[in-house]
């Protein structure tokens, strides 16, 4: 019976059943039988096999996804006035770490990021002439999120702020460097600048450096030599000799040394407009320097910084001898001995520029160095 499979007991029992009811005997029978009907359907099914049901696949290194619907953002970028920005760029960034979305605005100054993922985020607003700026929120599912409108403030100016100091204040910087300028560290040397952009003197500058040079003590000692070579030699006859032909010839050399100083280098460089200074070159080729130097005593630099004509020191050196024929003798007047002194007084300077630029430099202790020669840019 336990072979017997349950659909074919279960066709016998359907085919006597009625036989079995009507049959008073059978009673017995099929209260002894029920348990056979009913049991050994039962015990067969411990031999069905089971099959279990299979695990659903699944692998942790599948990113998972975000069941929430996705959003956008949209807003507005505005200057200080309300005006809309047209062209800002604007990058949003979001928390998680997904690479960033960049965005123009409109023409209204507009701009939409669609189908955003729900999340934090952040925005970033740059436009040329504008402070960059950050706005930041949260988006959540399926969210349309309109953001407040994001106004753009100017940038600030970077300026560089450039010290000065006036052109005046850094000319009397230079004169006092000038000063320090003495041939074996006695002889006065004021009238040359080893500043090849050396800044204009002004009117009282010019005075003053006039008055230095003049009454500087061994200015007044080499006149005193001068004029004693002078008496030794007899010049200027019409002096004489002893004390007063003495003071004579030295009264003479000092006021030539005062008038040609003070008109040419100083009243009529004001008047005119120009630098009574020698420009020391000190670079180019031998003949090129020797040419400059002769050149110098006819030409000079205007206040303007421009090379002109040396009108002053021509036309100083004219006045100054008009002016001593009051005090030299009768003998060494007139007229064509001062156009001949004053041609006489150009090529004196001449050699001495020359000597300016290859030999008193070397002889002059306190001469600046190179590295100075580019003195604080001045105001004007």
């Amino acid at each position: 019976m336990a072979n017997v499979k349950v659909g074919s007991r279960k066709t016998f029992l359907g085919r006597n059943i009625w036989n079995s009811l009507l049959a008073p005997r059978s009673l017995v029978w099929l209260v002894l039988s029920v348990p056979f009907c009913v049991f050994p359907a039962v015990a067969p099914s411990q031999d069905l096999p089971i099959v279990e049901a299979p695990e659903s696949e699944t692998s942790s290194d599948q990113p998972s996804v975000d069941p929430r619907p996705a959003g956008s953002i949209s807003g507005t970028v505005l200057d200080g006035s309300g005006a809309v920005v047209v062209g800002a760029r604007v990058i949003l960034t979001r928390g998680d770490q997904s690479p960033p979305q960049e965005a123009l605005s409109g023409d209204r100054g507009q701009f939409v990021f669609p189908n955003v993922a729900p999340g934090s985020f952040q925005i970033q607003i740059a436009a040329k002439g504008f402070a960059p700026q950050t706005s930041s929120g949260v988006l959540h599912g399926g969210e349309v999120y309109f953001a407040p409108p994001i106004t753009l403030v100017p940038a600030g100016v970077d300026t560089a702020i450039e010290v000065t100091v006036p052109g005046s204040q850094v000319a009397e910087e230079q004169i006092k460097a000038q000063e320090k300028q003495r041939v074996f560290g006695v002889v006065p040397n004021f009238y040359v600048t080893y500043v090849a952009n050396a800044v204009p003197l002004d009117a009282k500058q010019k005075f003053e450096l006039a008055w230095k040079s003049t009454f500087d003590p061994v200015t007044f000692a080499f006149t005193v030599a001068t004029a004693g070579v002078e008496q030794a030699q007899n010049d200027f006859a019409g002096y004489g000799q002893g004390a007063q032909g003495y003071a004579r010839r030295f009264g003479a050399l000092y006021a030539d040394n005062i008038t040609s100083t003070f008109i040419g280098s100083a009243l009529l460089p004001v008047l005119l407009k120009q630098d009574p200074r020698y420009f020391y070159k000190g670079t180019g080729s031998t003949g090129s320097r020797i040419l400059y130097a002769i050149a110098n005593a006819v030409i000079c630099k205007g206040d303007n910084r421009r090379w002109q004509p040396n009108y002053s020191a021509i036309l100083g050196g004219l006045a100054s001898g008009a002016i001593s024929n009051l005090y030299y003798p009768p003998g060494s007047r007139g007229t064509a001995l001062v156009f001949e002194s004053t041609l006489i007084g150009t090529g004196e300077t001449a050699v001495m520029n020359v000597f300016q630029e290859f030999v008193i430099r070397k002889l002059t202790p306190h001469a600046p160095s190179s590295a100075s020669a580019s003195p604080s840019k001045p105001s004007h």
